[in-house]
């Protein structure tokens, strides 16, 4: 579960604030969808989450602990980050896997660490190249490795920019559905930005829909409405009906 409280935060102490009496609450297996134009403050909000900014006020609780008050390596036990753009080494995809085990060992890893690695590429079905050079993958089984890497983490909480930024549609696919069962089957909060809406509103429990660092509305995807898209991203949008689906429509980049 992740709460944030009456959180603010700016670069510098005479600078206007960039998130500003900022409040959500994510529970258990919930994907949360943080929406808005460029500039809201999304990463910004994503880097007091992750603690690469502190914020000035406010409170991060993370699975019932004060998040700010953590040594790095307790954050790194509840939190897991699956970034936009994924840099590895030159490893294996086990190897890959099993540096998200660094915050619970030694010197070195033990045969539990193995194990969990073994099963989490299992559960994302890429055991079969666990030897491969993670380089040699093509983007889509790289972003699973990554979201494997973090759940090795075995966090609590789960953030993604823009997970399917730079992927195809059957890729986009692969990892929106491999984010929606990790959080069904492992009770894993999920915080992510998307700019494809519909996607994000296939994917989303709750919507945080920022303007201007302020999260205006917190809903879930039946209170979403058109109205509050129009106003966060200032373009006319339409939400529609499809069978049993709605689908935005509208003049959003």
């Amino acid at each position: 579960m992740l709460e944030i409280k009456n959180l603010f935060f700016r670069y510098k102490k005479k600078d206007p604030f960039v998130l500003k009496d900022l409040s959500l609450k994510l529970g258990p297996g919930e994907v949360g969808m943080v929406l808005g134009r460029n500039g809201a403050g999304k990463t910004t909000l994503f880097k007091t989450i992750l603690g690469i900014e502190k914020p000035e006020m406010g409170e991060i609780i993370c699975d019932g602990k004060d998040f700010l008050k953590l040594s790095p390596a307790k954050k790194a036990g509840l939190v897991a980050y699956v970034p936009q753009n994924i840099e590895f080494g030159s490893l294996t995809v086990f190897d890959t896997v099993l540096t998200g085990r660094i915050p619970y060992f030694g010197l070195r890893e033990t045969a539990d660490d193995e194990k969990i690695v073994d099963e989490v590429l299992r559960k994302l079905k890429i055991d079969d190249f666990a030897e491969r050079d993670v380089n040699e993958l093509s983007g889509g089984e790289k972003q699973k490795v990554a979201i494997a890497r973090a759940l090795a983490q075995n966090p609590k909480l789960m953030v993604f920019d823009e997970p399917t930024g730079n992927l195809d549609i059957g890729n986009e696919q692969i990892i929106a559905e491999e984010i929606k069962k990790l959080s069904r089957n492992s009770k894993v909060s999920v915080l992510t930005s998307l700019h494809d809406l519909n996607m994000a509103l296939s994917l989303g429990d709750r919507f945080f829909l920022m303007k201007d660092g302020v999260i205006k509305y917190s809903v879930t995807k039946d209170e979403l409405t058109q109205e509050m898209l129009c106003d966060i991203y200032d373009a006319e949008v339409r939400i529609l009906n499809v069978g049993n689906e709605k689908v935005i429509m509208g003049g959003l980049q």
